[in-house]
């Protein structure tokens, strides 16, 4: 890091929205919108960014983060860190606004991320995700829209799962198939629809049950091999889903920042679990930093752009769900 880095921090926070391509509907929510909170700190000419779009399951809002990132920095950010930041807030979309500027401020200090970090990154293929229409030949459409995507992530809720996915499959045969049920199934729901899912070729189930509500997952062997989402957040869940799923959805803003989620990802490795990355929407500014986490996982899911009708400056790209690594100018310079 430059012997410049000891100046004081300079910040500026900032909501900004998004228009959606179309509105994304998933078992409890649907969105019309995207709501950003944005964080940009600077030191000696030097200029680091970050964007959250909060945990809305956990009530988080643009303004919420915003409203707890502004006292943070009253108090703190002078001399603000990394390291100190974590025990000053806690996981959520705030801590990794301000984490991620941290990151990219220390990486344009350092001579780049990649560098920083040790790694040499690479391409990842994304799915890209199929909202969860109530109208399954509305599905099947998206899904056919999308058959250039070697791998797609289907929304689906206790409503006719099965069919569902009998359409889609057959809209978008070649299409691998993983599904995210946002906790909307009951645990006989799930050994009802395993099975079949597994027939129809599904790779993976995401949180079928609510958190806490998962406990009979530890004596279930299932037929296709379950990710914690929602019942992930940070690493004090570890020991809870590593009894009960074969795979680790992280996602920046559960986990508070990219500084949490590379100890996540290590220790979930660590623990067997496969790795997942995943996204609340966002732009590629949102996306760069889940990207590093993308290296290490089994599914990655930073679609969050082609949902949106803009994207940043020095966006990142998603051909046919191929991604290769962001642009230094876009994060991480």
């Amino acid at each position: 890091m430059s012997a410049a880095s000891s100046s004081p921090l300079i910040w500026a926070l900032d909501v900004e929205e998004f228009e959606m391509r179309r509105p994304l509907q998933i078992s409890t929510h649907t969105f019309h919108t995207m709501r950003a909170l944005v964080v940009t700190v600077e030191r000696d000419g030097r200029i680091g960014r970050g964007e959250a779009q909060g945990v809305f399951y956990n009530g988080e809002t643009a303004e919420s983060m915003l409203s707890q990132a502004a006292r943070l920095i009253e108090r703190h950010g002078a001399n603000l860190t990394r390291e100190s930041l974590q025990s000053l807030l806690g996981p959520g979309g705030a801590r990794n606004a301000i984490d991620c500027a941290l990151w990219d401020l220390e990486a344009r200090e350092f001579g780049g991320i990649w560098s920083m970090l040790g790694m040499s990154p690479h391409t990842v293929t994304t799915c890209n995700t199929v909202s969860l229409a109530a109208d399954l030949d509305i599905a099947a459409k998206e899904a056919a829209s999308m058959a250039d995507f070697p791998l797609l992530k289907i929304k689906l809720s206790a409503d006719r799962p099965v069919k569902r996915i009998e359409a889609i499959r057959k809209a978008a045969p070649d299409c691998r198939l993983i599904v995210d049920a946002n906790t909307g199934w009951s645990f006989d729901q799930l050994c009802d629809w395993a099975p079949e899912l597994q027939d129809l070729g599904v790779e993976m189930i995401e949180q079928p049950l609510a958190r806490g509500a998962d406990h009979a997952l530890a004596d279930y062997v299932s037929p296709v091999p379950l990710a914690a989402d929602e019942s992930l957040i940070d690493r004090t869940d570890l020991p809870a889903v590593s009894l009960r799923y074969a795979i680790a959805n992280i996602k920046l803003d559960k986990a508070g920042g990219l500084t949490e989620a590379l100890a996540l990802a290590a220790e979930a490795r660590d623990a067997g679990l496969d790795l997942m990355v995943g996204n609340f929407c966002g732009t590629s500014l949102a996306m760069a930093p889940s990207f590093i986490i993308a290296q290490m996982c089994r599914y990655c899911d930073l679609d969050g752009p082609l949902a949106l009708v803009t994207d940043r400056a020095n966006a990142m790209s998603f051909d046919g769900g191929r991604t290769p690594v962001f642009k230094p100018e876009l994060w991480g310079g």
